[in-house]
């Protein structure tokens, strides 16, 4: 088991230290708008999941419902339905054990366990409490240092924008459609003359429809396509 757990942190080492520095910010975020340091623990245990829990900030702090609320982080993390499909939760044993799985199951633990294919369940869950911590630990540490910087500093809550450059970035260049950015950014702002008090919702829901609309249309999909 040792063994395993070793192998399990060699694999994930470097994907969770890239969770630090984003870790830092969350933290900093959440005191630096107003929160308690320790809601940054809470954040990252019930909600666990990285660009939902800066968006949570946001949708907070606006007043949104939890109706609007819920269906937002549907459209933002709808891609979990699909990893459940061929990640290697069956490799744990107990009960338990799974359910945690389910519950850490994010964009980074999916991509090690893509690469890396472990073998058995506690190289799985190592995977996945390794980067949980990364997240969680270093979020704190960046809650109390918001509670010495001072308050008037600006710039933090650019932090999500920020985080979803990189994500949009990253997923561009594996799948360079130039296509796809050029629909989410027409629909966001046609969402934003249209709906400007739900732009958020109008326009995931939007994209989310003609990503549906490609699926089934293979021939639409293709009209559409446009690689770079």
């Amino acid at each position: 088991m040792i063994d395993q757990i070793r192998g399990g942190i060699r694999d994930s080492w470097a994907v969770a230290l890239g969770l630090i520095p984003l870790g830092l910010a969350f933290g900093l975020l959440m005191t630096q708008v107003g929160f308690a340091w320790w809601w940054t623990p809470i954040f990252s245990v019930l909600i666990y999941a990285g660009s939902m829990e800066y968006l949570a900030i946001n949708l907070i702090t606006a007043g949104v419902g939890p109706v609007s609320a819920a269906i937002t982080g549907f459209m933002v993390n709808f891609r979990h339905i699909f990893y459940g499909l061929t990640f290697p939760r069956h490799l744990v044993d107990s009960r338990a054990g799974r359910a945690y799985s389910t519950y850490a199951l994010t964009d980074e633990s999916y991509a090690i366990a893509s690469a890396r294919r472990p073998a058995s369940g506690v190289h799985v869950l190592t995977v996945q409490i390794f980067c949980q911590l990364m997240w969680v630990l270093p979020g704190i540490v960046g809650a109390l240092a918001g509670l010495i910087i001072p308050p008037g500093i600006k710039g933090m809550e650019f932090a999500l924008v920020a985080l979803f450059v990189v994500l949009a970035w990253e997923t561009f260049r594996n799948n360079r459609d130039l296509s796809l950015i050029l629909l989410a950014g027409g629909l966001a702002i046609l969402a934003g003359l249209a709906a400007p008090g739900q732009l958020l919702m109008v326009a995931l829901s939007a994209y989310f429809l003609v990503l549906i609309g490609r699926h089934v249309s293979p021939g639409l999909d293709k009209a559409l396509e446009w690689r770079v």
